[in-house]
């Protein structure tokens, strides 16, 4: 699963690089969790790219309580084209998540180590995502929402946890955006070549935010 990750590069040249203009200004972050608001490029109602604030945890359009979101921050690549809370999303609803890294806890022994994994070139990317609209008829509330699709861990990933995220390079948003139904099993085949250390423990902790939560407390590997 992908349950913890980081966003601190300036969004707007981020987003930019995805292909949305903003004027947003996202403030950086270090150990973004579930439930939070988090930056994803998606199309608008003109069908143009933009950077929206999506709250992470899908809540499908027909829930009535959108505490279902809480257990919903991924959405597995071998069934998200016919699970019924993210099928409409898939085809519909896509978007990406912009990050620079994400964190994965390897067991050893009785302890769980927790490792932060960025890219081999140190570039930012974006998970490959969906979103959905929700809203309460009784309480007239609304709720974007998003979860991350995941797939099997490759070689390198299998040295840290059996599933990681599907990530997406700039090269590749216009195609997913768009709803390129050939590109999910493309990027999951041809994954992008990763580096990753092991981390302080104080990222076990949601509330503990800083940049030094990414420095290095153990031997690199890649």
């Amino acid at each position: 699963m992908c349950g913890r990750f980081a966003f601190y590069s300036p969004s707007e040249a981020t987003a930019a690089l995805f292909g949305a203009a903003s004027s947003t200004e996202v403030v950086a972050r270090y150990n973004i969790a579930p439930t939070q608001y988090i930056a994803a490029v998606r199309r608008d109602e003109q069908d143009a790219p933009e950077l929206a604030m999506l709250r992470w945890g899908l809540v499908p359009s027909w829930a009535k309580d959108p505490s279902i979101g809480n257990r919903m921050i991924n959405a597995r690549a071998e069934t998200v084209a016919e699970k019924p809370s993210f099928r409409s999303a898939y085809k519909k609803r896509r978007c990406l998540i912009l990050a620079d890294g994400f964190y994965e806890w390897r067991k050893q022994g009785d302890a769980k180590t927790p490792y932060f994994i960025s890219l081999a070139d140190e570039s930012s990317f974006a998970f490959a995502s969906l979103w959905e609209h929700w809203h309460s008829k009784e309480s007239d509330e609304s709720l974007q929402s998003t979860a991350i699709i995941t797939t099997a861990a490759n070689e390198f990933m299998a040295q840290l946890h059996q599933r990681m995220p599907v990530v997406m390079r700039a090269e590749q948003a216009e195609r997913w955006l768009g709803g390129d139904m050939k590109l999910l099993s493309e990027v999951i085949d041809n994954p992008p070549a990763f580096r990753a250390w092991p981390i302080d423990r104080r990222v076990n902790n949601a509330r503990n935010e800083n940049a030094a939560l990414i420095d290095p407390a153990g031997e690199m590997i890649s």
